[in-house]
């Protein structure tokens, strides 16, 4: 594979590591970008975690904190995925990729334009096909998911999460009020409907209870000591209580999403080498 082909990714999150990790099993070597103060749930499979913690494994793929592009380009030699704090994608334009990747997933576009590589592509709502990128990924659970599009937008976002177990809206929790997140669970806990698994300390001194909204396990769990806002989503459960290793592996979702990924990278990878 040709080390010198260009991927950049915008976005660490658990979908864009599904396709980072993709992307590097089979012999690229992309850059991410993120920014200085992460937010997923999903944290033991977000390549995101390395802001905090230096470094982070998913399924035995290495990603660490750089802090230049130099860095990043010694990581890619060494056999692991850098993560630059770059949330503005200042570095883009002197990266030059072959392939730029929005998944930030922001449900809008964050500054991704098309001229910013030879081939970008944005992941969910925000983007159109042919306008601001060159491909859009539907990122929406059901028939279409990980539909390649040329033209036009992904499917709208509907706040609804898709349905596990017989489960959609019940399975997401959101902050209850605006302060700091005091965790007394962990990811890959098991819980009962109504158990307090975090504490909302307030300015005041008060706190908020957050209980576990159904029986299940702990899928997802915002950072302890993250500041969150009335309604921010910080917590993710699967009550299928027998599918605790899925807390731990790049879900179904986000593989299927990077096979689009690699698809269209391999597809830029092939025309270049012409």
């Amino acid at each position: 594979m040709d080390r010198e082909f260009r991927i950049l990714m915008r976005g660490a999150g658990d979908i864009a590591t599904g396709s980072l990790h993709r992307l590097f099993q089979a012999g690229f070597r992309p850059i991410a970008l993120e920014t200085d103060h992460p937010s997923a749930i999903r944290r033991q499979v977000a390549f995101s975690e390395c802001i905090y913690d230096g470094e982070t494994v998913v399924e035995q793929v290495h990603a660490v904190l750089v802090s230049s592009l130099e860095e990043a380009q010694t990581e890619k030699r060494n056999g692991r995925i850098p993560v630059l704090i770059d949330p503005a994608g200042d570095c883009i334009e002197r990266y030059c990729p072959d392939v730029l990747i929005d998944a930030i997933l922001a449900k809008k576009n964050l500054g991704t334009r098309r001229e910013m590589a030879d081939c970008t592509i944005g992941l969910g709502p925000g983007f159109t096909a042919g306008e601001d990128v060159d491909y859009v990924i539907e990122t929406m659970r059901g028939h279409r998911l990980g539909r390649i599009l040329s033209e036009g937008c992904a499917c709208p976002n509907t706040g609804v999460p898709g349905v596990i177990g017989g489960y959609g809206r019940e399975r997401v929790i959101h902050a209850p009020a605006d302060g700091v997140l005091k965790t007394l669970r962990g990811i890959g806990d098991s819980v009962e409907a109504g158990e307090v698994i975090a504490r909302i300390c307030r300015e005041n001194g008060s706190c908020v209870n957050v209980p576990a909204s159904l029986t299940g396990i702990l899928r997802g769990l915002i950072r302890d000591g993250f500041f969150v806002t009335e309604g921010f989503k910080i917590a993710d459960l699967d009550p299928r209580t027998e599918e605790y290793q899925n807390c731990f592996t790049i879900s179904d979702k986000a593989r299927c999403i990077a096979g689009s990924v690699l698809e269209l990278v391999c597809r830029a990878y092939g025309e270049k080498r012409k």
